[in-house]
């Protein structure tokens, strides 16, 4: 009795120690999949309905509080001129305001004096793009002498990114399909599909000149153009 329950006793140790210990499985590799990868590109054309653009005020003085004070009334006047014009007040953001001195220099190249320089900037969300014209129009004559960078976009975009990756699989299946019936191949199932979207920003870039009262006989003309929302699509395919 006591030998069969010692053998018992070893036996279980040993099976202790070989569950503790590293556990190797064979297995045979897999064999290499064929695979052809194609690319596809689909494009949705859009008008735009939104244009941002940055409107600004620059004054110069002998003195900082000088050109301060002008600067303020000349900013004012300009904001109030844009939310006359139909832009909502959440829709104009200060986007820079700096003041600065710069050094004046005769024609000898001597130092004739300092004056000073302030900037402020309102970034604007425009709306109403039949407007945009106008609304320039009256911040110039308001006083801005600063409007540059103008974005046009368009405000809701899902739709059409949708639209662009459909037909981007589409295109891509069809180079798929024609690409293996001309190797003789039949298409497995989708290994992999990644994708990348991009939507570029025509952009008008310009200054308005001297600003302060300056009257325009017919409002700014402005070109939005048109919006192209662009999807790339990269499926591979096992072969069959």
């Amino acid at each position: 009795m006591r030998t069969k329950i010692l053998v018992f006793t070893v036996l279980a140790f040993a099976l202790v120690l070989s569950a503790c210990g590293p556990t190797t499985i064979n297995q045979a590799a897999p064999d290499n999949i064929r695979t052809l990868n194609v690319n596809g590109v689909g494009t949705v054309d859009l008008t735009p309905d939104i244009a941002y653009v940055y409107i600004g005020v620059h004054d110069e003085a002998i003195t900082a509080s000088e050109a301060v004070d002008a600067n303020k009334a000349h900013t004012t006047a300009v904001i109030n001129a844009i939310k006359e014009a139909g832009v909502d007040a959440k829709d104009i953001r200060t986007s820079n305001f700096s003041i600065y001195p710069s050094q004046q220099y005769g024609p000898d190249g001597t130092m004739t004096g300092t004056i000073y320089m302030v900037d402020n900037s309102v970034y604007v969300t425009v709306r109403d793009l039949d407007s945009l014209g106008d609304l320039l129009d009256d911040a110039i004559s308001a006083g801005a002498n600063n409007i540059n960078s103008i974005q046009f976009d368009v405000a809701d975009k899902t739709a059409a990114v949708k639209e662009a990756r459909a037909k981007a699989v589409e295109d891509a299946k069809a180079q798929a399909q024609e690409m293996s019936d001309a190797a003789g191949i039949s298409l497995g199932s989708i290994q992999n599909l990644s994708f990348y979207e991009s939507s570029p920003v025509p952009m008008f870039s310009g200054k308005g000149g001297g600003g302060g009262g300056m009257a325009m006989d017919v409002a700014v003309p402005i070109q939005p153009g048109q919006l192209t929302i662009s999807v790339n699509v990269s499926i591979t395919y096992s072969i069959k």
